[in-house]
């Protein structure tokens, strides 16, 4: 009976903790935001859409990626100190990130935007060829990972203010 005390209070113990609560918050309001504008916009079909737009697809208003790193570094800065080893890993980490938002995965998504056209205009003239096109949205602008930046950096700053560390 102690030990599955132990495992439970073990577990609320991770689930409460600003940092872990900081990034799941912001993660998931910057997708509750990606998603409610998609339904606004009628880009949307039906809940099976709302559902992969909520917890699965990349790229849109705000970065989710950015949000989400953005949001601990906060955190380890307020709990640790802005000189603290923690903190500037994660601060490296949350730039590379945001880089790679911006770079890589923006330029892949470019390519596959290119690829498909191809595609399509292959199909187009080849009726026996049978194209699927692949995901374009991969990466983000500048102004989206800007925007989970400074989003992931006020939720980090308000759960470390409102939730003690343990």
């Amino acid at each position: 009976m102690q030990n599955n005390q132990y495992i439970f209070t073990t577990i609320v113990k991770f689930l409460y903790h600003p940092i872990f609560l900081s990034g799941l918050v912001s993660w998931f309001l910057s997708q509750a935001i990606k998603t409610v504008y998609a339904v606004f916009s009628r880009s949307i079909t039906g809940y099976k859409d709302v559902l992969t737009l909520l917890f699965w697809r990349t790229g849109g208003m705000p970065s989710s990626h950015s949000a989400l790193v953005f949001s601990l570094v906060a955190c380890l800065g307020v709990h640790n100190g802005l000189y603290s080893d923690i903190f500037l890993f994660a601060l490296v980490v949350a730039v590379i990130t945001a880089r790679d938002a911006l770079g890589v995965r923006r330029s892949s998504g470019l390519q596959a935007k290119g690829l498909n056209n191809l595609g399509l205009k292959f199909a187009e003239k080849n009726p026996d060829f049978k194209f699927k096109p692949i995901k374009e949205i991969q990466g983000h602008t500048p102004s989206q990972v800007l925007a989970g930046s400074i989003l992931g950096t006020v939720i980090g700053l308000f759960i470390s203010s409102f939730f003690p560390y343990p």
